[in-house]
């Protein structure tokens, strides 16, 4: 009988036992099945804790995670009280100290344990009975995460065999636990990438958008022009049905539709308004972008304007163009076109952009514009004092013979006097005219018989009195003086001018030499030397242009750029070489006979073209 209850209760302990086992197995299938299921991490957290909890019959359990980078575990789960989250430093407290070490920690009274801290429990007011704490360890035996298991049931404590059921749960946990990381770290790069992709394709778009814009001003004929073109393409790619671009006065009171687009655009660049007027005179004086996607709820509208031109928008937006020194205007916006008809942050980001590509090009057409304005009147004061400075030697000779009138009882002295008087006028006046048609880019060419030995006669006396007083030794040499056919007045010029210059050439005095010859039967050559300076390295390669100069005081860099252009307009050539500290050879060749008058009996043609290209 006696064997036969021992038999009987080996048999209930072994069925108990395996029970027991079967269930073990089972809960390991089951959170095997349940860590298998998903890969967010905080699912599969909470998931751990609570088949833990359930299956070590305690009271509530802890998992930490282990911060390489802070030196710290932190709980992401906590089951039955307030504390979301637990933060330790390693290797404080049990869990800390088993993060450390690596080692499971099992006691049956925690406050019996120095390591333990208390501080937990007086924080959440829960009591800590018993303790079981075991590192999480990954497939390469380090440390991810510890879990702590607290109070067992029934004032009971954890022994050997939970300390196995745990540690098998713990295997699986690291290796889920860390599949999990990697899922989600790949998930967040993934997200990166997605998120660079999105921002380089956003920033194309722009480039795009940019270009588009660049490609519009670089077709523009003036600052008007180009606002029309940007105002056009914004109006185009933010979808709206009218746009304009409104600039403050130069008086800084007004405000001015510089460029407007749309089915009123003509009648808009008419409208002035007085600054703050409207939602652009908001947007200016604030330096603030705004969106109004019902215009008549919103006081800032400008009714007066919307009658004026009969036009009367529903929706608006308007972004200020910002310069280098404050707000230059606004880009304004009416009636999105397409989706539901109201502007959005997109939209808003895009006209921004455009404004602050229109800000751009407006500074620098006006820096341009201001240089062009400085150059004109620098050229005008040039000009001028180029034509002042030549001036100087008609009305000394006319002055001269002005003086030696009164000292005359002869009729016929006076007269010859007042003739040369007169022909210095005609000269002074003739250089007048020479520059201003210049300045227009005008060729008027009066081609005439010219008897070379009567021009050249005049020509030695004006010169003579170019060079008095400055020591200067005049040499004519003129083997050729029979007929020619040139404007006599323009080639007086041309030889004025480079005497001009040729006086600057020889400050301490020296020789200029005019010498006329043929070279050939149907050429004439005239050649014009002096033994100064020598044309400066600076100048070299630029010499005809205009203003093109090398600091001698009076000159204006005028003259040389006037006699290339007689010279062209002429049919000729002027060719020159220098020497430093030698002097300077200039030679004009010219056509010797004219057709139309060596063939007929005219004296004179005129060559008159108002259109030319400069010379």
């Amino acid at each position: 009988m006696a064997d036969s209850e021992q038999k009987s209760n080996t048999g209930n302990t072994l069925a108990r036992d395996h029970a027991h086992l079967e269930r073990k197995l089972q809960v390991i299938q089951d959170v095997a099945s349940a860590l298998g299921s998903t890969l967010d991490l905080d699912l599969l957290l909470n998931t751990i804790m609570e088949k833990t909890t359930a299956v070590l019959e305690a009271d509530r359990s802890t998992l930490y995670l282990h911060d390489e980078e802070r030196g710290e575990i932190w709980s992401k789960v906590t089951q039955g009280g307030e504390i979301q989250e637990i933060r330790l430093k390693i290797p404080a407290g049990i869990a800390g100290w088993v993060a450390k070490t690596g080692e499971t920690v099992n006691i049956p009274d925690a406050y019996a344990d120095d390591r333990f801290n208390r501080d937990v429990d007086k924080a959440s007011g829960y009591r800590t009975r018993c303790m079981l704490t075991m590192p999480m360890v990954n497939t390469h035996g380090k440390v991810v995460g510890v879990v702590q298991v607290l109070n067992k049931s029934d004032d009971r404590v954890f022994g050997a065999d939970d300390e196995e059921l745990l540690r098998a749960l713990t295997s699986q946990a690291a290796v889920s636990i860390e599949n999990s990381k990697l899922y989600q770290s790949l998930v967040q790069q993934n997200a990166q990438l997605l998120e660079t992709q999105q921002k380089l394709e956003q920033r194309m778009y722009e480039l795009d958008l940019l270009f588009q814009i660049e490609q519009e001003t670089l077709r523009a004929e003036n600052l008007d022009d180009l606002l029309h073109r940007i105002n056009a393409k914004a109006m185009e790619l933010v979808s709206a049905h009218a746009a304009s671009i409104v600039m403050v006065s130069e008086d800084g009171d007004e405000l001015h539709f510089r460029a407007a687009s749309g089915p009123k655009g003509t009648l808009m660049r008419t409208v002035r308004v007085p600054r703050g007027s409207g939602f652009a005179g908001w947007c200016i004086d604030h330096d603030e972008p705004i969106i109004v996607n019902d215009v008549t709820a919103d006081n800032r509208h400008n009714q007066d304007v919307a009658e004026q031109v009969s036009y009367y928008p529903q929706a608006i937006l308007c972004v200020p163009i910002r310069g280098d020194e404050g707000v230059l205007g606004g880009l304004e916006l009416l009636d999105k076109t397409g989706g539901d008809g109201q502007f959005d942050d997109n939209d808003l980001k895009l006209a921004s952009l455009i404004a602050g590509h229109a800000a751009k090009v407006i500074q620098l057409a006006r820096a341009r514009e201001v240089r062009l304005q400085e150059g004109r009147l620098a050229a005008v004061g040039q000009m001028l004092s180029g034509v002042l400075h030549d001036f100087k030697t008609p009305m000394t000779i006319a002055a001269g013979y002005a003086q030696l009138l009164p000292a005359t009882d002869s009729d016929e002295r006076r007269a010859e006097y007042s003739k040369h008087i007169l022909k210095q006028f005609e000269v002074m006046d003739s250089m007048a005219r020479e520059v201003l048609a210049f300045a227009r880019g005008e060729s008027q060419l009066l081609v005439r018989k010219v008897y070379l030995h009567a021009f050249f006669a005049e020509v030695k006396q004006h010169l003579s009195k170019e060079f008095e007083g400055k020591d200067i030794e005049l040499v004519t040499n003129t083997p050729y003086q029979g007929l020619a056919f040139f404007d006599e007045g323009k080639m007086r010029r041309v030889i004025h001018n480079l005497a001009t210059n040729a006086s600057r050439a020889m400050p301490e005095g020296g020789t200029f030499t005019l010498r006329c010859d043929r070279p050939e039967p149907d050429k004439l050559r005239l050649s014009f030397a002096d033994t100064g300076e020598g044309i400066p390295e600076d100048l070299e390669g630029r010499l005809f242009q205009l203003f093109a100069t090398s600091g001698h005081a009076g000159g204006t860099g005028l003259g040389l750029a006037i006699v290339k252009k007689i010279v062209n307009d002429h049919g000729g050539k002027i060719s020159y070489e220098t020497s430093q500290g030698k002097g300077t050879l200039f030679t004009v060749t010219l056509p010797l006979d004219h057709p139309d008058l060596a063939n007929q009996d005219a004296d004179t043609i005129d060559l008159t073209d108002t259109n030319p290209a400069l010379g």
